[in-house]
């Protein structure tokens, strides 16, 4: 039998083998970029999450490099060379181009930090790869391949923590997380993509410092918890961010969730129940990670806390936690700087996903049928997924009757909208039409009159022409 030492060799042989695979796919263009630079009198080296990723097997078309050449030389070697090429990081010390398919990105030497007042990153470069290097996030991450003698750089022992599947600085993680305190957000993020543990010195550290995560931007914040929402494990990195106390000062309403019980006590609190629907959401994407879908998930019991009633007859309620949710979503969006129309998105799937529970007995009439659709719109397809995921129970019966009663509401819904192009409802008469009908010019009357078509064609389904013309009349006398 095979011992740890044995077993450790087997893992690396197999890590170098994959290395090796990736870097020679990568080859003709890495080389021939590494060429030009040595030509030019510069050293150029594959680095971080490229170099990580080649030993995983699971290198992409996206590579990074690092160089001693300031970001004007980089410019002058890639351009003659590049298919493209872009300066949008030049700021931070990084060119990016595009040559052969592949996403290239070039980042000379250097080194960040923080101060106490500052959002942004001072930039500063630096002479040596090892200089580079240590100012890295994660010794997984401060790994290079020089090139193209593709000679190994790892001074901090990442091989040895990839195979061990763990997260450690390269330095002390508190000077890494003083540099860059989106670092413990990051640690997180990596710990759920990469399905890794973080070192409890890294743990301990994102603990004692989770508030200096503050001084970092909202934007920044915000694309680091979409990586990690998006991610393979995002329960793994949001239990992280809870337990760290870094959740408190970005997403505050999540920690929050663990001190309510929901109201069947089916689960020791909200916060464990929420995670749950996030991962059985996950579980019916059908065309990849959706943010969208995810953050509603996640979000869609926030309301909760606010919301919660003990009754006298021992029972806890939650009245209109899906509204206070929606409100408290849009707010906590906002703050982020997510876009208008995800803010829309989200607290609209928020907002909705008790409707269904009206329907538990199967009893809705068409009318209600076609709200149904006519709210949710374009967000249809996510509300299906959202209220199926958001049913946890244990009781494998009930499960089974609310999942029959929802497909039984699919299935209403694709006979109606077979009938009556349910996502495009709008009344019988037009703007134009009602104008003509009653013989007046535009202004407040027609949207009146719009919007009692709208409700008249959502309660009794399509109208003859002559009857929708009758029943505006008749309305429009009642106006007068």
């Amino acid at each position: 039998m095979p011992n740890a030492n044995e077993d450790n060799s087997s893992a690396l042989t197999q890590v170098q083998h994959r290395a090796v695979s990736e870097l020679l796919r990568v080859s003709p263009v890495a080389d021939d970029l590494a060429r030009r630079f040595r030509a030019a009198g510069f050293h150029l080296a594959l680095v971080g999450g490229s170099v990580r990723d080649a030993l995983l097997g699971r290198l992409g078309n996206d590579l990074d490099f690092t160089t001693d050449a300031r970001p004007e030389d980089v410019l002058k070697i890639v351009r003659p060379w590049a298919d493209a090429v872009w300066e949008v990081g030049i700021a931070f010390g990084t060119v990016g181009c595009q040559k052969d398919g592949y996403l290239v990105e070039v980042t000379t030497y250097r080194s960040e930090a923080y101060d106490r007042t500052s959002r942004k990153p001072q930039v500063s470069y630096g002479d040596s790869i090892e200089e580079d290097l240590v100012r890295r996030d994660f010794s997984v991450n401060a790994m290079a391949v020089a090139l193209p003698e593709k000679e190994f750089i790892d001074p901090h022992g990442g091989r040895d923590d990839l195979t061990a599947k763990v997260l450690r600085t390269p330095g002390t993680p508190e000077n890494s997380f003083s540099d860059d305190p989106l670092r413990m957000l990051r640690a997180a993020r990596f710990a759920a993509q990469l399905d890794f543990e973080v070192a409890p010195e890294v743990v301990a550290a994102m603990t004692a410092m989770s508030e200096r995560i503050e001084i970092v931007s909202a934007e920044r914040v915000r694309d680091e918890f979409n990586k990690l929402l998006l991610s393979a494990h995002p329960a793994k990195g949001l239990s992280l961010l809870v337990d760290t106390g870094l959740a408190a000062h970005v997403l505050p309403e999540l920690p929050a969730l663990r001190l309510e019980s929901d109201e069947h006590h089916r689960h020791k609190d909200v916060y464990e129940h929420s995670l749950i629907v996030l991962q059985q959401a996950i579980d019916l994407e059908e065309n990849g990670p959706d943010v969208v879908l995810r953050l509603a998930a996640l979000l869609h019991d926030i309301g909760k806390p606010r919301t919660r009633r003990f009754e006298k007859d021992g029972r806890v309620s939650f009245h209109h936690h899906e509204v206070v949710g929606a409100k408290m979503t849009k707010k906590r969006m906002t703050a982020l700087k997510y876009s208008n129309d995800m803010i829309k998105d989200v607290s609209k799937l928020v907002e909705l996903h008790l409707r269904f529970h009206g329907y538990g007995t199967g009893e809705w009439t068409d009318s209600a049928v076609r709200r149904y659709v006519r709210d949710a719109g374009p967000l249809l397809d996510r509300l299906h997924k959202l209220t199926r995921s958001d049913c946890t129970t244990r009781n494998k019966r009930k499960a089974a009757a609310l999942s029959r009663a929802y497909d039984g509401l699919e299935e209403r819904i694709a006979q109606l909208e077979e009938q009556e192009q349910l996502d495009s409802i709008r009344p019988d008469l037009d703007g134009n039409q009602i104008m003509e009908v009653l013989g007046i010019r535009p202004g407040p009357e027609i949207g009146k009159a719009y919007k009692f078509l709208l409700e008249l064609r959502l309660e009794n389904g399509p109208m003859e022409h002559e009857a929708a013309v009758a029943a505006l009349k008749e309305w429009w006398t009642g106006q007068s």
